[in-house]
This record gives structure tokens, C-alpha cells and sequence, in this order.
């Protein structure tokens, strides 16, 4: 989720994070020195280290409680842009409940959406606001914190994706997508950027105007999808 100077509403003096600026090389760092920790210290358990899931989680829901209550007390929230209809709320929430209760599914989700969608909003972020703002640090922490969820749930604790992961995450991912339309017809809003690109600079600047970008991302998490599947079962070995 996130919100751009020039979307409704905007909080005043609004400064969005420009791409490789200071507070986003900060956030970037944070994001792999995070993953890194979590991995090494789940493999020095053996594998299981729950203690870190639960604290992740509150990290997760405590960003994105923090968030949705930022923008409510702002008088800025709106059902055009804060309902969770974006992958990467998907992807937070399934995290919180994947991290206290780790199933196979939940675990899969969280692995190939965290390290798509998640990963593509903290490298080119759409947020338009800076350091030191609270929605800097709840965008991050719910963006960042699920790419660490993911570190640490299957590289951390070897939870891999079963066979046939890609085509079942991939099912569910355009089903939710399905839903993002509809809340997007229905609000006026922009969710999974089906109506418009992102303002900030992004990877679907390269994919062709719309509609033409849209299909062309399908392609593309397909093939990403078949990717991290493939990186996840070589690190097992």
C-alpha cells in the first residue's frame, strides 16, 4: 500500500522517497542486513526458530495496523487506495499468519509474492513519504518485513515450496488479482496498478502502455514464479 504526493488527499508538505536517495539506500541496507540475520540465526537453530517468526510478525502487523491508523488520523485514508486490495498487503498479511503458523501454502505465498511484488515495491518504492514521516517506517517494515519473512521461512528454515508451487500460487495470485479489479472498479482506485502505472519510476515502465503492461507482467511472474522455485529447491541441496 502506499500513496503518492500527487494521489487524494495528501498529507501537507508531503516529500516522496526518491529512488536511490539517502532514506532509500538506508531502507535497502536494513532489508538485506534483516534477511541475512534471520537466515543465519534460523540455520544456527537447526532450522526452527519461533521466537523470530513471532517477533516478525508484530514487526508485520504492527506496520501495517500503524499505517492504515497514520493515514485514518490524517483524515487522508480513502477507500480508493488503503483497502488491502495491493499484492504486497496480501502478501503482509498472509505473512503475520504464516510466520505464527507456518503451513505449506502460507509459506509458498509468502515466498513467491514476498520476492516479486514485495522486492519490486522496495527497490522502485511508491511512497510519498520521507524519512523521518511514520509512513516511511510502516511502508517499510511491512515491505522489507515480508522479503525477510521469506528469507527466514524457507532459506532460514528450509520451508521449500512443494511441487506444483508455481502453478498454485500462480492460480491464487491471478485470483487475487481478479478481486483487485473488481475493488478497483468499484473505488476508483488503482490496485495492483490495474488502472495506471505507479507515479514513481518502476519496472512496468518498460512493459508497454496499458493494457499491454499488465499482460506483460503476468508473463513475467510466471517466469519469475518458475525462477524462485528453482533458486529455493538448488539452496535445499
Amino acid at each position: 500500500m502506499s500513496r503518492g504526493c500527487g494521489d487524494p488527499h495528501p498529507a501537507e508538505r508531503c516529500r516522496a522517497v526518491e529512488l536511490w536517495s539517502a532514506d532509500h539506500l538506508a531502507a535497502l541496507v536494513a532489508t538485506v542486513l534483516a534477511a541475512a540475520a534471520l537466515i543465519a540465526g534460523a540455520r544456527r537453530r537447526g532450522g526452527d526458530w519461533p521466537a523470530a517468526r513471532h517477533a516478525l510478525a508484530t514487526v508485520l502487523l504492527a506496520g501495517f495496523a500503524g499505517e492504515q491508523l497514520t493515514y485514518a488520523l490524517r483524515g487522508d485514508w480513502s477507500a480508493e487506495v488503503n483497502l488491502p486490495f495491493q499484492l504486497t498487503d496480501a502478501v503482509t498479511l498472509v505473512g503475520i499468519v504464516a510466520l505464527w503458523r507456518p503451513t505449506p501454502l502460507r509459506c509458498e505465498l509468502v515466498y513467491f509474492w514476498a520476492l516479486s511484488a514485495s522486492l519490486q515495491a522496495v527497490l522502485t518504492p511508491d511512497l510519498g513519504y520521507a524519512f523521518p514521516d511514520v509512513l516511511y517506517f510502516t511502508y517499510f517494515a511491512t515491505h522489507a518485513g515480508a522479503i525477510a519473512a521469506a528469507c527466514l521461512l524457507v532459506f532460514g528454515e528450509g520451508r521449500v515450496p512443494r511441487p506444483g508451487a508455481v502453478p498454485r500460487v500462480y492460480a491464487i495470485t491471478a485470483a487475487f488479482a481478479v478481486c483487485a479489479g473488481l475493488a478497483t472498479l468499484a473505488t476508483g482506485g488503482n490496485y495492483m496498478y490495474l488502472r495506471r502505472k505507479p507515479a514513481q519510476d518502476s519496472l512496468l515502465d518498460v512493459m508497454g502502455p496499458w493494457p499491454v503492461y499488465i499482460l506483460t507482467a503476468a508473463a513475467l511472474a510466471l517466469a519469475l514464479f518458475g525462477a524462485l522455485a528453482a533458486v529455493a529447491k538448488w539452496t535445499r541441496r
